[in-house]
């Protein structure tokens, strides 16, 4: 097995496969109002064509970990049968998804069922008119009804992603903490990366890491002794809270911005119409959809990954004055 090596010495043991580009909620972060342009049915991979490359990167590749994103990859019809799937790949990959929660609570069952191992549920406030306001949907009930489902059908740890946005949810980081920690759920906190839609972002109005870990401060949070390893957030112990496994409870930070974490990624992405990205801020993308629909074999497949991969930059260079933000947003390219 040769696996997917860059030059500066990262592995990529980590596939996010983004299913669709489409999404049931309009968060102001990603995208406009009014939607955006939708991938042609025809661009998109099929459900064969999916498995056929998660087949490839964990028997070929070394792809230990599979997380399938979006848009929102519960609006893909075959999701539950491109789980199952993967399930049954020998090495067996760990199995997870990022989803918003709109309709988690039919399909948490199906889904564990057909193996996958557990869920990260979007969640930016609890508080009903900033949900309505953040995504223009009311639809609060139904997420919170599918991380109540999730955690019923054993998709355990449940985690919750949180963006802070300045002078918008910026003051529920303790409320959005006693929630996860009342329910047995993970919470972790995501700086706001320039991959919205608009193309809008601003450093100066994100709020950072250090400023999450400030209002945090109550908690008396404590450094995790274990490892980080490759993992994306930083955690500490709460201390005197343990979560729905009797393990202590943790609290993680993502500072993809002002804490890169670039130096010891192990990620490759693919869209859902097939391209490889090497890194989340990539401007290039490589074409397996291409190599598939022209009859490639697996080893030719293969080795035009491990290409796509070879040429990952050292870091995403947000700092760099000459930083471009991909033309992708974020709902088109999978977290």
């Amino acid at each position: 097995m040769i696996p997917l090596a860059d030059r500066f010495g990262r592995v990529a043991t980590d596939l996010r496969v983004s299913l669709t580009d489409r999404c049931n909620l309009r968060c102001t972060y990603c995208m406009p109002e009014e939607g955006l342009a939708w991938l042609p049915r025809e661009q998109q991979l099929t459900d064969d064509e999916v498995n056929r490359l998660i087949r490839i990167s964990v028997e070929t590749l070394g792809i230990e970990d599979v997380r399938f994103t979006g848009g929102e990859p519960l609006l893909r019809r075959g999701l539950v049968g491109i789980v199952r799937a993967a399930a049954q790949l020998e090495p067996r990959p760990r199995l997870m998804l990022t989803t918003n929660g709109i309709g988690l609570e039919r399909l948490a069952g199906p889904l564990r069922e057909a193996g996958l191992d557990r869920v990260n549920v979007s969640l930016d406030t609890l508080d009903p008119a900033r949900f309505t306001a953040l995504t223009r949907r009311d639809r609060l009930a139904d997420v919170l009804r599918g991380l109540e489902a999730a955690a019923a059908a054993g998709l355990t740890p449940v985690k919750i992603n949180t963006v802070l946005m300045r002078g918008i949810n910026d003051d529920e980081a303790p409320a959005l903490l006693r929630f996860a920690l009342d329910h047995g759920y993970q919470l972790r906190f995501i700086e706001q990366m320039p991959l919205d839609a608009q193309h809008q972002w601003d450093r100066h109005t994100m709020v950072t890491a250090d400023e999450i870990l400030a209002d945090l401060e109550p908690y008396g949070l404590l450094p995790d002794p274990v490892s980080r390893g490759t993992a994306p957030a930083e955690t500490w112990l709460v201390p005197g809270h343990v979560d729905a496994a009797g393990e202590p409870a943790r609290v993680g930070v993502i500072g993809s911005v002002t804490r890169p974490f670039c130096g010891d990624c192990d990620r490759t992405r693919l869209t859902a119409d097939g391209q490889v990205r090497n890194c989340l801020f990539a401007t290039a993308e490589s074409d397996l959809r291409k190599l598939l629909r022209e009859g490639a074999s697996d080893d030719q497949l293969a080795e035009a990954w491990r290409v796509a991969m070879s040429g990952k930059r050292a870091g995403h260079g947000i700092d760099d004055p000459a930083f471009l933000q991909p033309a992708r947003p974020m709902s088109a390219i999978g977290g």
